[in-house]
């Protein structure tokens, strides 16, 4: 006699069987390629899941409906290999855990981009098709607007400043849809979220070394885009508020400090003697902020104007904070080629502002960094600075910098896709920003 029930188990246990063969050759395919992903490709289990239409990952499973996969497989081993590929992309590059705010939708299209980009990129047979022109001209589009290195967040950036219509981004949904996002923001717990992060993070390093030792070998090329995108991604995010707090300095301030005395006495000594309160608060108080400070504006024609103008900004917005500000202070803005072509001394917030409205570049020869040190070296001599705690150097990174260390912290910014910091001597602090950090209207 028949049994349905148990039929119906056999033929699926089979077709699981057969899924589990076909993801594992779609490995292993891909590992011969690109062995640089040789832990990535081997961190994500299968599992099948007969409600899902089609396949996902959490960063730890592939999950999988088996009679898509059957489907996916029978129309090319490269379609198979490209999803694989496209859910590891997204685990290496952090995009479960990216999104911080963002609105969801256009920062799911905007990872799904920012993948297969990557993946239409590599010349790799087991993975080679040719992208549609729909994409061609999306992607040639973004390279226009600036998006070089077309990582996730420029994308979202772009796709934000477009204000697409809802049939656009049908459209491009439709385009870029490889695998559901529903597990991303799954309810984990903080420690599986941590060990999903700190893994792929491990992944992400090692095969940025692997790439930087062996990969850019390869008689394709191909592999050399990737690295750039690997890189800017481990690069360390910076809070450039937090980092400007490193230059401040320990000093005593005119204001009254709430902790430093006990309000009960101080009112039983009023309603004890009438207007003799027990203890004066304190006059002043201990504070960390900013008072000599210099900027330095790299002015050369290979500086993007808007650039320096949204970093001048930004700096000065945080600088004009209370939070960061004395009332009197000793800030230095240079602007400076291959000279230094004018120094102006700002000493309150209301020059800070004053200069910020009527802000003019000037320059545009080549980039020395060395003449800028040598005019605060003088400064210094002339006593102009009581302590100097630091330089900061707004630059694309491509001059001459100076042999020997200044006795102050210096520290050069860069901005991504603008910079070049091979030369940076090792003395110096390098901060990289985004674009998105320097929108003084975030």
């Amino acid at each position: 006699m028949i049994d349905p029930i148990r039929d119906q188990q056999v033929r699926e246990m089979e077709m699981v069987e057969r899924c589990v063969n076909i993801l594992t050759m779609s490995r292993n395919e891909l590992y011969i390629h690109m062995r640089y992903l040789d832990i990535s490709l081997s961190c994500l289990g299968f599992e099948a899941d007969w409600n899902r239409n089609g396949a996902a990952t959490d960063g730890f499973m592939i999950y999988y409906e088996p009679d898509y996969l059957i489907k996916l497989f029978a129309q090319g081993r490269k379609e198979v290999n490209r999803a694989y590929l496209h859910m590891v992309m997204h685990c290496l590059f952090g995009h479960m855990d990216g999104r911080k705010g963002r609105d969801a939708g256009l920062w799911h299209l905007a990872c799904d981009m920012a993948v297969e980009s990557i993946i239409d990129g590599l010349l790799k047979t087991c993975i080679r098709r040719p992208p549609s022109m729909f994409r061609r001209e999306w992607y040639q589009r973004l390279l226009h607007q600036g998006v070089k290195v077309m990582n996730a967040e420029r994308v979202y950036s772009k796709l934000v400043e477009m204000k697409l219509n809802e049939r656009q981004l049908e459209r491009l949904k439709a385009e870029f849809f490889v695998d559901g996002h529903d597990l991303w923001e799954e309810d984990k717990t903080n420690s599986q979220i941590i060990r999903r992060q700190n893994q792929w993070k491990d992944n992400r390093e090692r095969m940025q070394t692997e790439l930087e030792s062996f990969g850019t070998e390869d008689e394709s090329g191909d592999s050399r885009d990737l690295l750039e995108q690997v890189q800017a991604e481990n690069r360390e995010r910076v809070d450039y508020r937090g980092f400007l707090r490193k230059f401040a300095v320990l000093k005593e301030e005119v204001s009254i400090d709430p902790d430093a005395f006990d309000p009960v006495f101080y009112t039983f000594g009023l309603e004890m003697y009438g207007n003799m309160p027990l203890i004066e608060p304190l006059e002043t108080r201990e504070v960390h902020r900013i008072e000599d400070f210099v900027i330095v504006i790299d002015t050369s024609m290979s500086c993007s104007g808007e650039l320096v103008l949204r970093f001048l900004e930004e700096t000065c917005s945080v600088l004009s904070s209370s939070e960061s500000f004395f009332h009197q202070v000793n800030i230095h803005i240079l602007q400076c080629d291959e000279k230094v072509q004018s120094d102006v001394k700002i000493t309150n917030r209301e020059e800070m502002e004053d200069y910020m409205k009527n802000f003019t570049i000037a320059g545009h020869g080549g980039t020395d960094f060395r003449p800028a040190f040598a005019w605060v070296r003088q400064m210094q001599e002339r006593k102009e600075f009581s302590h100097l705690k630091g330089l900061i150097y707004f630059t694309d990174g491509k001059g001459i910098y100076p042999l020997k260390k200044p006795n102050y912290d210096t520290a050069f910014v860069f901005v991504e896709e603008h910079f070049s910091d091979l030369s940076v001597p090792g003395w110096a602090m390098k901060i990289v920003l985004s674009e998105e950090d320097l929108r003084v209207d975030k």
